[in-house]
């Protein structure tokens, strides 16, 4: 963070100018959010595959409906997915990028610093330590036999194994499933995309191959010389503002400390009234040219917009999930341990949870509204389970409301 920019508590200072904080309701904040998402598309509104904002942060690629329905929801069409590539980026996830942006991708998504690398990878960072080998280095040498390895596509295991071969101890662990030793995991999938390569679509277990025409960074720049738009703090600010320095930073698996540093100057603190109690405090912002958005009146009477999205959409990738939803037990039954469902979105806001449930060609989805639903969001949840199915290439079998 620049010097005169510094975060305080309840105070943005700019420029040694005391700026005090615009007050917003946590409506708006659902709002602008579900806005900013572009969960209030039409479908097939946007203008091929690629033409979904969130694409310059990555769409998280989980589930059974991934990244494809979550681009879906955003008004994304089918046709073209080769304008779209999935490698590993943000803690580790597969995550779809639009193919042409790979090599800014690989910039951003890098580390801020030794420190921030260090904190990305887990326990993998001890036994480097202890051998004084620094953590970006290690990844690129990981990432330079990576490139070597992958000369052809090749399947993620066959990957692993010729890795492990060539490194030694410090880049190995023994891993009790397998019963055998091999390189860490974050090491591995971190470094995939600085050596230039992706993941091919729709492979179980997954298959690595080079991406045509873009050379590998191996690290040769950091996330601090990001271009704007692919900068993943201002990018957590864009899409999950007004957001808390602590909020980004554990998005990103990266150290307070380092977010901190590379605070965006023309951030604006945001005071939520209406923010439910949290373990986190802090102040929130939201970037200077997004303030008019978030607190600018909604039009009187729009029509509602209901939206199922999957377990691992990035609406509900955010980490102040009291924001989302103020109650505990349902926040626990929203993001439990194993088996997430979908969340029921209406305009921002969460009125439930969905799972869905195959046989042979059939689809069911299962409804759990957290109070009555009105006619005309039944209604709506109904036309989101057909058109469910119908990107699933299913026929709907039952709407089975709990």
């Amino acid at each position: 963070m620049a010097s005169e920019d510094t975060v305080t508590e309840g105070l943005k200072v700019r420029g040694g100018t005391l700026m005090p904080a615009r007050n917003v309701r946590r409506h708006d904040v659902l709002s602008f959010r579900f806005r900013r998402h572009q969960l209030d598309r039409e479908p097939d509104a946007g203008n091929g595959p690629s033409d979904v904002a969130l694409l310059d942060y990555g769409v998280q690629d989980t589930g059974a409906d991934g990244a494809a329905w979550a681009l879906a929801l955003r008004g994304a069409s089918a046709a073209g997915n080769d304008e779209l590539a999935l490698t590993w980026t943000l803690r580790g996830a597969p995550h779809a990028y639009r193919r042409s942006e790979l090599a800014a991708v690989a910039v951003a998504t890098a580390p801020l610093s030794e420190a921030d690398a260090t904190k990305r990878i887990f326990d993998a960072a001890k036994p480097l330590k202890a051998a004084g080998i620094p953590v970006l280095d290690a990844l690129r040498v990981v990432a330079d036999h990576l490139r070597g390895i992958v000369s052809s596509p090749t399947v993620k295991g066959e990957v692993s194994g010729r890795l492990s071969e060539r490194l030694e101890q410090p880049y190995l662990r023994f891993c009790r499933p397998c019963d055998t030793t091999h390189v860490h995991e974050m090491p591995f999938r971190l470094a995939a995309l600085q050596a230039s390569l992706e993941l091919e679509a729709e492979t179980s277990p997954p298959v690595l191959r080079r991406i045509a025409g873009v050379e590998p960074q191996r690290y040769g720049r950091l996330a601090g010389e990001a271009e704007p738009r692919f900068d993943v703090i201002r990018n957590h600010l864009r899409f999950y503002g007004p957001a808390r320095v602590r909020d980004v930073a554990t998005f990103l698996d990266a150290p307070v400390k380092e977010v901190e540093a590379h605070w965006p100057a023309d951030a604006v603190e945001v005071v939520v009234e209406d923010a439910p109690p949290a373990g986190r405090p802090g102040p929130r912002f939201v970037l200077a040219d997004d303030l008019d958005a978030l607190t600018e009146a909604i039009p009187a009477g729009p029509p509602r917009t209901v939206r199922l999205v999957g377990p691992y959409d990035p609406y509900l990738q955010l980490r102040d999930r009291e924001l989302l939803t103020a109650d505990e037990g349902r926040r626990k039954g929203l993001w439990p341990v194993l088996g997430r469902p979908g969340a029921i979105v209406a305009d921002g806001g969460v009125i439930g949870t969905w799972r869905p449930r195959t046989s042979g060609r059939k689809l069911t989805v299962r409804i759990a509204p957290w109070g009555p639903l009105q006619a005309e969001d039944r209604a709506l949840v109904e036309a989101q389970a057909e058109r469910l199915a119908t990107h699933r290439g299913s026929l709907l079998g039952e709407i089975a409301f709990e």
